[in-house]
């Protein structure tokens, strides 16, 4: 059995009372008092989530940006310095190997975060098509020097100008800058995983103890609560957000997913440009979909959707109680193109357990 893997801040995790849970082989802060609670923090003041485990690959080189754009469906040479691009990037088939987000740092060097899970998988799919395409571009595993802290809520910004980065309030959604922190720049992200305003910190495993400290000392009047696992699940399904392995795999393609949006198909080429055109002018299958359900019931994974519209295959992902809405809420997956604004109504079947 693999060795359980901790976040550089364990020991400051322990110390403020998380639970932990192991969660792709590493132990992680799931909560502190409540997911509630928690979830609930991070919509009316400002929640701190640990999310070290996230990989971080740097890709740099003449042709950086040029063998990004042919890895993922999005965008990416045309950003510029300072921009922050969300992506999936998919295998031939349209298939998604991994979803991630490219932080352009320099005219050829790129900051990649990658999910915790498929950090020795994107690597070498990396490594692979720089090889394949022999590209001018230096590909490089640096997971071990970063830790990533996410400061969420309509607070944060204000939690971010108290402990001194006064001029955060300039930076847009989808953008980053590098600020002084404890002796090292920091580079500070407004982008995150919860649908609220916010910020994504990459920074040194010694510098994170010593934010993580100040932002909950300095946070304190504005009602910051540290955050775990948990309701950063509630939060992203509430706000719509997929998670890879359940909304997005690698038997789900960008489209059903209804990731329409990142999907740059007038570029020139990139992986699974040909089955994404095909899915796009056949029409696409099935789709990802959210909908909300009546009363505090929940429709677990693989429970049947039951409308009009829907095949009988049509299934659940993951659900939770989505405190903000007073209801649970689902992503079905369904082998249809729902037309749910033409719908009058959606079942579950959901059973006793």
């Amino acid at each position: 059995m693999s060795e359980i893997l901790h976040i550089p801040l364990h020991d400051f995790h322990a110390e403020q009372g998380a639970r932990f849970v192991n969660f792709g082989g590493w132990n992680m802060p799931v909560q502190y008092t409540s997911i509630l609670e928690e979830h609930k923090a991070v919509r009316t003041a400002a929640g701190l989530f640990d999310v070290s485990h996230m990989g971080e690959f740097l890709v740099t080189g003449v042709d950086a940006a040029l063998f990004l754009d042919k890895l993922l469906v999005n965008s990416i040479a045309k950003a510029p310095v300072g921009k922050a691009v969300y992506s999936p990037m998919c295998a031939s088939d349209g298939g998604v190997v991994d979803d991630l987000i490219v932080y352009r740092t320099g005219d050829e060097a790129f900051l990649v975060c990658v999910n915790a899970g498929n950090i020795e998988k994107d690597f070498g799919w990396f490594l692979k098509q720089a090889e394949r395409w022999s590209l001018d571009v230096q590909i490089e595993d640096h997971s071990d020097d970063y830790a990533l802290l996410a400061l969420q809520g309509p607070k944060a910004a204000a939690i971010m100008q108290a402990i001194g980065f006064d001029s955060i309030d300039a930076l847009k959604r989808f953008w980053h800058v590098l600020l002084p922190f404890a002796g090292e720049k920091v580079r500070v992200c407004r982008t995150g995983y919860t649908g609220e305003d916010g910020f994504e910190i990459y920074l040194s495993p010694k510098a994170a103890d010593a934010l993580a400290r100040e932002i909950i000392s300095k946070g304190e009047p504005f009602g910051v609560q540290l955050c775990g696992l948990g309701c950063r699940d509630s939060l992203r399904l509430e706000a719509g957000y997929p998670l890879y392995g359940h909304e997005l795999s690698d038997s789900i393609t960008p489209l059903e997913a209804s990731l329409d949006w990142t999907v740059k198909l007038q570029k020139d080429d990139f992986i699974g440009k040909n089955a994404l055109s095909e899915q796009q002018e056949n029409g696409i299958p099935r789709r990802v979909i959210h909908f909300k359900l009546e009363g505090r019931r929940i429709a677990r994974e693989g429970t049947p959707v039951v409308m009009p519209q829907a095949p009988p295959s049509a299934k659940c992902s993951p659900a939770r109680s989505r405190p903000c809405l007073a209801a649970p809420s689902v992503a079905p997956s369904s082998p249809l193109q729902l037309k749910m604004r033409h719908c009058s109504s959606i079942c579950a079947e959901i059973t006793s357990r």
